[in-house]
């Protein structure tokens, strides 16, 4: 019994909530509407080009860039919406809410990384309560394993770090 040691119990904690956290993450974009708000939260280089895909299936929707450095992408007729000031996926949340007020939004899709949804979906339905979330992820295709794994541990622990309630992570 000795093998059963409390640094041993917590890293299967650690694992099994990494396995369950990994499994509970949205792998589909579905539920887009026609006239649906579409929020893309900037901070990796798969999310906008992600975000504009969707963007030309639903010519309707309005697109919102949402963090640092966002930028208009090039090729589009429709009406983007920048928000640059917000450098945390915290603030990302918050400028959401604003926005979603602003507007009257009572749904709002968001796209962003797979590893990073379950976070980002947190931070901004704790903001916007009443507000119908729909979560839109885009893949981490042509990312080495190591590199993926280093993500989703990451993320997973960001994850735990805001449930105890710091955001700012």
């Amino acid at each position: 019994m000795k093998f059963f040691t409390p640094s041993f119990l917590i890293v299967c904690c650690f694992v099994l909530g990494g396995m369950m956290f990994k499994s509970m993450a949205p792998t589909i974009c579905s539920g887009i509407r026609q006239d649906d708000s579409i929020f893309v939260l900037t901070g990796d280089q798969r999310r906008i080009p992600f975000a504009m895909r969707q963007l030309r299936k639903y010519p309707n929707a309005d697109l919102y860039i949402i963090g640092a450095g966002a930028t208009v992408p090039v090729n589009t007729t429709q009406q983007v919406v920048i928000e640059s000031d917000s450098k945390s996926t915290y603030q990302n949340a918050l400028a959401i809410k604003d926005i979603a007020i602003k507007n009257g939004l009572d749904r709002l899709v968001v796209v962003t990384t797979e590893d990073h949804i379950n976070r980002a979906m947190y931070l901004i339905e704790h903001e916007l309560p009443n507000t119908e979330i729909i979560a839109c992820p885009a893949t981490l295709t042509g990312m080495p394993p190591a590199k993926r794994l280093e993500r989703w541990t990451t993320e997973y622990i960001k994850y735990i770090v805001t449930m105890f309630g710091i955001k700012e992570s």
